[in-house]
């Protein structure tokens, strides 16, 4: 049963405990990705088959099983990934940016220039469950921000096949190649590329412990979007607030994960001990009702706050990956929240919209990261250089303060590079 915590008469440490992934595969994800960097192809031939029970001829997803699985997924289904495609499409385009350029000085020009990434290598979870809403999530930003290849690693099941879901999905969302191979291999593949794998400039998306920890240790030789934690949601409610909604709210994170995080910030007690009888009712419903079960006895809590000004300062430091705010006006206190992934307004807003249908993005800063990063976005897919251009002339009035301070630092090189400039001027 969901524990229930009287804010100001239980230490913070409880308040504010964190239950973080313990797992011990560095060894075992580090084994992976020099075998795979060794062995290419090879590697991920043996790997598939002995993770995935799957003897593959081939690693890339052909044309031929693309049609197939637009000709396997339900025509409903195919318009609802239209639908969410279109809504998400429209959320990322407000973030594509330009780059700027400043000449309001005589003779200097300064700008930067914004410039998609070659090839970007998306991560999509297969296994116990499958998530088109990732590819869509995923593969739009990165098609927004101009990318040129688009690639997508994914497992298959025993039959050498991808979820026609996913397939769908990638297809829907205009990436390029999919490839038949997923876990800590996959990472390596488009870290360091292999006969059919290429190498990736970056590599996003969700992933179980082995997947997280290899994208950790391929950082550097590829960039990242961010290493994901256990599935997040804190709701902060008032009084006025269904108990079943609550209540469905919580186990909408708790049925991903044993690890997943659910939590509610109340300032009704009342409200607290209905939504605690409330879960009783509706785990046992649920098709993934053990995991929702150990999620909700081991990392789920109610805290009851003085007011619900209290209530979301518990929420900044928390930090959640998902903010539900089950209140009446929810715009009165959206200027209070400060730290959280994604802001879920109202009471008709439950998180499951974000994560499929709404727009904005469902790939989220977890484990209080949201104090300090930012969701998935067209942002990440692009890389920003810059310029500078001085005339002689305008270089020359700058030149003795270049000097100057490099001069302050102790190098002279610098400041030579810059005098002797001045000194051809002058001759």
């Amino acid at each position: 049963m969901i524990r229930i915590l009287r804010y100001g008469e239980v230490k913070n440490s409880e308040i504010f405990a964190r239950t973080e992934p313990k797992t011990d595969v560095a060894a075992t994800v580090k084994e992976i990705i020099e075998t795979v960097r060794r062995e290419g192809d090879r590697a991920l031939f043996a790997y598939t088959e002995t993770f995935d029970g799957a003897e593959l001829e081939s690693l890339q997803v052909s044309e031929a099983e693309i049609e197939e699985a637009l000709a396997a997924v339900d025509p409903a289904f195919l318009e609802v990934l239209g639908r969410a495609a279109a809504n998400i499409r429209r959320f990322h385009e407000k973030q594509i940016r330009s780059g700027f350029i400043i000449n309001d000085e005589d003779g200097i020009v300064i700008g930067q220039k914004v410039i998609p990434l070659d090839r970007a290598g998306l991560y999509v979870p297969g296994g116990t469950a499958a998530y088109p809403s990732t590819v869509l999530m995923d593969a739009i930003p990165a098609k927004l921000a101009g990318v040129k290849e688009l690639m997508i690693v994914t497992p298959p099941g025993r039959d050498g096949k991808i979820n026609p879901a996913i397939l769908a999905a990638a297809h829907t969302a205009g990436v390029d190649r999919i490839f038949k191979v997923g876990g800590a291999q996959a990472i390596a593949a488009l870290a360091y590329g292999t006969e059919s794998v290429p190498k990736a400039d970056k590599i996003v998306g969700p992933g179980n412990a082995y997947v997280a920890e290899a994208k950790k240790q391929v950082y550097g030789a590829v960039a990242i979007d961010m290493i994901a934690g256990p599935s997040e949601i804190l709701i902060v409610a008032d009084g006025k607030t269904d108990p079943r909604h609550a209540a469905a709210d919580l186990l909408s994170q708790a049925e991903h994960d044993r690890l997943a995080s659910a939590v509610l910030v109340t300032d009704s007690m009342e409200l607290a001990e209905a939504v605690s009888a409330e879960l009783e009712k509706q785990i046992p419903l649920l098709a993934r009702r053990e995991i929702a079960r150990a999620s909700i006895d081991s990392n789920g809590k109610i805290i009851v706050a003085e007011d619900l000004y209290a209530a979301i300062a518990i929420a900044n430091e928390i930090a959640p990956e998902h903010l539900e705010l089950l209140v009446d006006q929810p715009f009165d206190y959206l200027d209070a929240v400060r730290h959280a992934g994604s802001i879920f307004m109202g009471r008709n807003c439950p998180e499951a919209l974000g994560d499929y249908f709404a727009g904005p993005n469902h790939t989220l800063p977890t484990l209080g990261t949201a104090k300090f990063s930012s969701p998935l976005s067209v942002d990440d897919f692009v890389k920003k250089t810059q310029y500078t251009y001085y005339t002689k002339r305008a270089f020359c009035r700058a030149a003795r303060d270049v000097a100057r301070f490099a001069e302050e630092e102790g190098l002279t090189g610098h400041a030579k590079s810059a005098l002797i400039r001045l000194e051809e001027e002058n001759a």
